[in-house]
């Protein structure tokens, strides 16, 4: 069947999976009671992912998510994963409070480094995943042309770069998000990356060093989820709400509130203004779309998970869509496919 891939997404209080067997689609969930805050999968063996967790620390599968072992960090809120590209048994995880570890080996074993947890500011903050207000790294991402060069964001504080693997990091990037929700390097092109963020978007040109806020088309927007096209890096996505109203006292943002988030996919095209996509979506998207998934060898083709569990589809870069015939549960903290 077309679109027949594996779907695997945090619910918020466990995994979900779908599959296509025997002619029809099976949802089965696991890990019941663990908080999943990150998945990321090896790319260049889709059999392999990985979890990071709430309390358990990081979880690896070698069969396509069908099984889990823990695999190390217990005990300390893993809230970002990534993979280098180049050296896949080369992983960095974000934690909480502010802070960084490396395995160089497949997570069997891990490394603190340090420059990370110096580079904490005083006013830094995260309401978002309480008690204690306690910032921590929400996201992560390797250039996929310098294992040298890496991203890191912070709930709510900066956006850093490191080019030296993680052991000095730079101040906050003008022109990028203080309140990272995710952050991406083209798969490809290391010379494209791309953030959603409280304040809206922003993207790089140069690899990371330098950031433009993206609004023409847009306006002012909550931002959460940004994606692009594995083969065109010009051609970009972005899952976003109105921003919350705090004249009116609205202070949970509309993204949070199921059945009435307010959200919207949009879509750029190199020096265009975003384009809100409609084309069969919801109109407005009353569940925030907190995943935005592309596959690697398929160009066009974009995935969004919403938070009610519904899957959409579009294979002409977000001019039509149709809906999966499955439900996740719930799409909360990542999707991933493969």
């Amino acid at each position: 069947m077309e679109n027949s891939h594996i779907f695997l997404a945090s619910t918020g209080s466990s995994l979900a999976r779908a599959e296509y067997v025997a002619e029809q689609w099976v949802v089965s969930q696991s890990l019941d009671g663990v908080k999943i805050n990150g998945l990321v999968t090896d790319p260049h063996n889709p059999q392999i992912l990985y979890l990071a967790t709430q309390k358990n620390g990081v979880y690896k599968s070698n069969d396509a998510g069908k099984s889990w072992q823990p695999q190390g960090l217990s005990g300390i809120p893993v809230k970002s994963l990534t993979v280098d590209p180049s050296d896949t048994q080369t992983i960095y995880a974000g934690c909480k409070p502010v802070s960084l570890y490396v395995s160089h080996d497949g997570g069997v074993s891990w490394k603190e480094l340090e420059a990370m947890r110096k580079t904490r500011k005083w006013w830094w903050f995260s309401p978002a995943d309480p008690p204690g207000m306690t910032p921590y790294v929400s996201g992560l991402a390797v250039s996929p042309n310098n294992p040298r060069v890496l991203l890191a964001g912070i709930e709510v504080g900066a956006t850093m770069i490191s080019l030296d693997g993680g052991l000095t990091w730079s101040k906050h990037l003008r022109g990028s998000q203080l309140d990272c929700h995710s952050l991406k390097f083209h798969p490809v092109d290391g010379d494209w990356a791309y953030e959603g963020g409280g304040g809206g978007v922003s993207f790089s040109q140069d690899g990371g060093r330098t950031w433009t806020k993206s609004k023409l088309g847009l306006g002012s927007k909550y931002g959460w989820m940004v994606a692009a096209d594995p083969e065109r890096p010009d051609l970009w996505y972005l899952s976003a709400s109105e921003a919350p109203n705090l004249i009116r006292g609205e202070f949970n943002p509309p993204a949070h509130q199921d059945g009435h988030a307010r959200a919207h996919i949009y879509r750029k095209v190199s020096d265009e203004p975003w384009e809100q996509l409609s084309g069969g979506l919801p109109e407005p998207l009353d569940y925030m779309a907190y995943d935005l998934a592309v596959v690697p060898d398929q160009p066009g083709h974009l995935y969004a998970g919403l938070s009610n569990g519904q899957v959409w589809h579009s294979g002409d870069y977000g001019d039509h869509w149709e809906q999966m015939p499955f439900n996740l549960d719930s799409v909360q903290n990542g999707m991933i496919l493969i």
